[in-house]
């Protein structure tokens, strides 16, 4: 009997000495000041989910349906001349519409990193300034033709999920908000 106390005892102490090792070694991970100060001067705008068509030999071939959020300066925020969700919303249009940034018969060259990049530099020269600093991409994906006139038929086939657009590297665009991220569709 005693034997199986000390053994409750000895298990005890060592579940207890265990937890309290791990509490004091796990730590909030370490933010530079630099980092803080960035983050600190950033607003996180939340996109609006988008219909871009694709042009090709001068006629529709499909739409990409795409969600785009922004990392942003408060600063580049408050100097806007009109709110920022609308102006994205514009300058997307102008450089998605009839581009070559996807191309549907060949997914397999599109490349995730080279759109954010050139999202976010299209942006920032509309914008007139470094007021985007990170695009984010929640959605990307593809809808032919046909699957439209499907829908806007109402026939009653199968419905076709939309394609998810993968890149060169295998990436799937999925980038989520930060929880928390702050709504700035009505700053300007």
């Amino acid at each position: 009997m005693l034997k199986l106390i000390l053994t409750g005892v000895w298990v005890c102490a060592v579940t207890l000495g265990s937890v309290y090792y791990s509490m004091q070694s796990a730590s909030a991970p370490v933010v530079s000041d630099a980092e803080a100060t960035r983050r600190a001067s950033e607003q996180y705008v939340p996109g609006e989910m988008i219909t871009v068509p694709v042009i090709k030999d001068g006629a529709v071939q499909g739409y990409f349906l795409t969600k785009l959020s922004f990392s942003a300066t408060k600063e580049g925020i408050n100097n806007l001349r009109a709110p920022l969700r609308q102006m994205v919303t514009d300058q997307l249009y102008d450089m998605l519409v009839g581009s070559r940034f996807i191309d549907v018969g060949d997914t397999g060259t599109f490349d995730l990193p080279t759109f954010k990049s050139t999202v976010k530099d299209g942006l920032n020269k509309k914008l007139g300034g470094e007021v985007i600093t990170e695009v984010l991409v929640e959605q990307l994906e593809y809808l032919t033709k046909d699957d439209v006139k499907r829908v806007a038929n109402g026939q009653n086939v199968p419905r076709q999920k939309p394609v998810a657009i993968v890149d060169k590297n295998g990436n799937v665009a999925s980038d989520k908000l930060p929880e928390g991220g702050v709504n700035a569709s009505s700053a300007h």
